[in-house]
């Protein structure tokens, strides 16, 4: 088969589309030919050195994709072949082949083709993990998502919508607000024209939000904790704005607050399994019924996946950017 390879960290143009030994399904795996992938802030910073798979991983890059179920390991039950599915990977999802285990593969929802599911695993798991499993969002309250236009704000908004919360997004350019505003939200923030503290206190009558969806990390911090609401959760799921940050616990203290931070990755195999059945439950349906959809910028041939690394470091794009094998 062939996958996208990383000789050496680097650039865009360190993505190799190379002939490589296929992979063979292990106890409790499927193997699947892949229909498409997704590009994932994680994928590039394992393409710049600075985030290696975990133990036992597949060395190349990609957490997530689709395609038609082609052999079973051992021990699996529940799936044949044949069976079209996408998947929640710890890497591999570059490739024309990738094995992953059992309790990961989720069938295509109803309403989604093949190549769309790519994008839905990875936004689907995080979001539902974060914003309800650990934060709690309930009817009524109020998210503030930041990057609201990405593929993980673009799922936000719609999962919170669908249960009936109020979101406000942060984006950088009117066009990226309004394709927020098209999904549901109802909060519009230029990050760079407006204060996003001033901006969520102002549509809460002083509140502020209930939860809020991080992937900023240090450079928001301070700013988070002072948009909270009392008795709010901050969620944090990146680090674009750094690492090392400075936290009032005063702040914290007075609002009853509370703040996790979570990666999927390097989860153990039953907390993954958990959340993606938990995703089955809770957002397959609302797939289903069309109350939410995978928003795709466009698709990129996998061989050229130094194109679609381009866009998406760029933020060029809104929702997901897919890598197709055909």
């Amino acid at each position: 088969m062939h996958a996208i390879t990383i000789p050496e960290p680097g650039g865009p143009e360190r993505l190799v589309w190379d002939e490589v030994p296929d992979p063979v399904p292990g106890e409790g795996e499927v193997l699947i030919d892949v229909a498409a992938s997704a590009v994932n802030r994680a994928d590039i910073l394992q393409r710049q050195g600075f985030y290696d798979p975990p133990p036992g991983a597949s060395r190349y890059p990609g957490l997530e994709c689709s395609g038609r179920i082609a052999a079973l390991g051992p021990g699996v039950s529940g799936w044949a072949v044949g069976d079209e599915v996408c998947a929640l990977l710890s890497g591999g999802g570059y490739a024309e082949k990738v094995a992953v285990p059992a309790g990961q593969v989720l069938p295509v929802p109803k309403g989604v083709d093949l190549k769309q599911a790519a994008a839905l695993p990875e936004v689907t798991c995080t979001v539902w993990s974060n914003v309800f499993m650990i934060a709690h969002l309930r009817p009524g309250e109020t998210l503030l998502v930041h990057g609201g236009s990405s593929g993980i704000g673009t799922m936000a908004i719609q999962l919170a919508r669908a249960v009936g919360a109020k979101v406000a997004v942060t984006a950088g350019t009117r066009e990226k607000l309004e394709r927020c505003a098209e999904l549901g939200a109802e909060v519009l923030i230029n990050y760079r024209e407006q204060d996003f503290v001033e901006e969520i206190r102002r549509a809460t009558d002083g509140a502020g939000a209930d939860v809020i969806l991080d992937n900023m990390g240090a450079k928001y911090l301070d700013r988070n904790v002072r948009a909270l609401a009392v008795n709010g959760r901050l969620a944090i799921i990146g680090m674009q704005g750094g690492t090392k940050g400075e936290l009032n616990i005063g702040a914290l203290l007075n609002k009853r607050a509370a703040i996790s931070a979570t990666s999927l990755r390097a989860r153990p195999l039953g907390e993954k399994a958990a959340i993606v059945a938990a995703v089955r439950e809770h957002v397959w349906p609302l797939i289903a019924d069309g109350h939410v959809r995978p928003v795709i910028d466009q698709e990129v041939p996998m061989s050229d996946a130094a194109t679609a690394h381009r866009l998406v470091e760029e933020s060029r794009h809104i929702g997901k950017v897919l890598l197709v094998t055909s």
